[in-house]
């Protein structure tokens, strides 16, 4: 696919997607948050792509929502009608909600590794990840609040079930800066490595180990576990069941188990 905002390459069985605004920091304007959706759904549908790696080119990671697109909004809305131009920009804000969603929506684990700015929107987008990684020049922030916005894309629901309520709500009540290190001890991020080269290296490395395994399971395992963070422990038990009695009996595990008696590295389908 051709993008004009994103750099999307595919190294072997990893998607390697990379924001590329390096002269606005990545800045999310309204073309990239289109090209991130089409980006996921590529990824989703690609069957040669076991795993996504999101990052971001130049300094920094991103700057979140591009100042420009907030301001142009007003002239999107625009309506005679107060409660037609309210419902426009209703529709906007789920359109942009929708955009993150699609990382969750897609089947494959999708990485972000970041570096530099990670504030605003950049918050909502890495939350929306399965995994986070990131080097210790990182800096988060949950930013709206100090432009007078309430985070409206993903952060405040996603955020509380990665690192607790109490701290999702002091970040966002306050929008105070925290760095790499902790990230790390907060639990927003897995691991923090002590400069980008080494947070790539690890990236290239994690996700060739995730593209090596049964991508079926894989897969079952994202669906399994965002199915159970908005579920009950019945109702997360009960779909797996069903899952399982759909896609246990595979070619993957088949391959597994004769990987394992022979002592040799498993080879799955795609």
């Amino acid at each position: 696919m051709e993008f004009k905002t994103l750099k999307v390459a595919l190294d072997g069985q990893v998607a390697r997607i990379e924001l590329n605004r390096p002269e606005r920091a990545n800045a999310l304007e309204l073309a990239m948050w289109t090209e991130l959706r089409d980006a996921m759904r590529w990824l989703d549908e690609a069957a040669a792509a076991r795993v996504g790696v999101i990052s971001g080119a130049g300094k920094h990671f991103t700057a979140g929502i591009d100042l420009d697109m907030l301001s142009g909004m007003k002239a999107q809305i625009t309506d005679d009608c107060d409660g037609r131009s309210r419902e426009k920009l209703r529709r906007v804000i789920l359109d942009l909600q929708d955009t993150l969603s699609s990382i969750e929506r897609c089947r494959k684990p999708v990485i972000a590794a970041i570096h530099g700015a990670c504030v605003g929107g950049g918050i909502d987008l890495i939350c929306a990840c399965d995994l986070r990684y990131c080097s210790a020049d990182a800096f988060f922030s949950v930013k709206e609040i100090d432009v007078g916005l309430t985070a409206d894309v993903g952060t405040l629901q996603r955020l509380p079930h990665i690192v607790g309520e109490g701290v999702a709500r002091e970040l966002a009540y306050t929008g105070r800066k925290i760095g790499g290190a902790e990230a790390k001890e907060l639990r927003l991020v897995n691991q923090c490595y002590p400069d980008r080269d080494a947070l790539m290296t690890a990236m290239r490395e994690l996700a060739a180990t995730l593209a090596a395994k049964p991508p079926l399971a894989l897969r079952g395992c994202k669906e399994m576990i965002t199915y159970a963070r908005d579920h009950t422990v019945a109702d997360g038990l009960n779909y797996v069941a069903t899952w399982n009695a759909a896609m246990l009996l595979s070619t993957d595990l088949d391959e597994a188990l004769a990987a394992g008696r022979e002592q040799r590295a498993a080879k799955f389908r795609d």
